[in-house]
């Protein structure tokens, strides 16, 4: 029978004490990340959304579309509203989403690869735009194709008057 030292079973008692706390704070901070890049979205939204965009979803209005971050461990969800006002997001999984959007890209790519989809225009040159992102699966889809793309140009701002070119 091997023999352990008391002072060695506390060692290593304090041992993963101390990973279990980094292991938590590195939880935490994926999830603050998420809980940040979901108000951005709302505000965006909230500041520059265009109406039109929303009263184009009436047919999927209270459909909810999951996006996943991988890099993060978690997802958004988004429940479509045909009034902008309603536009909501939450740091969580859907119940039962209608599509799945999974951005599979580093960590340090996501707010670029996001980027590109709101500030992109809700017509077909904007949607052409992003289409390389499916191409190249940075962007993968699961489920209704229709609702992944109802909230797409949702968030889709690029409309607006701020992205217009001064001359």
């Amino acid at each position: 029978m091997v023999e352990v030292k008391l002072d060695t079973k506390i060692d290593l008692m304090e041992n993963s004490k101390e990973i279990d706390r980094n292991l938590r704070a590195i939880k935490l901070l994926k999830e603050t990340k998420l809980l940040n890049f979901a108000r951005l979205v709302k505000m965006l939204v909230d500041l520059f959304g265009i109406d039109e965009q929303f009263q184009k979803t009436k047919a999927r209005e209270g459909q909810q579309v999951e996006m996943v971050f991988p890099p993060y461990d978690g997802s958004i969800t988004f429940t479509l509203y045909s009034d902008r006002k309603k536009f909501e997001c939450s740091v969580k999984e859907a119940k039962n989403p209608e599509a799945k959007i999974r951005l599979n890209v580093p960590e340090e790519e996501i707010l670029k690869v996001c980027s590109k989809i709101i500030r992109a225009k809700a017509n077909i040159s904007g949607l052409l735009k992003i289409a390389k992102l499916f191409l190249v699966r940075k962007v993968k889809i699961e489920g209704s194709f229709m609702a992944a793309l109802a909230l797409a140009k949702c968030l889709m701002i690029g409309k607006h008057d701020i992205y217009k070119k001064k001359k």
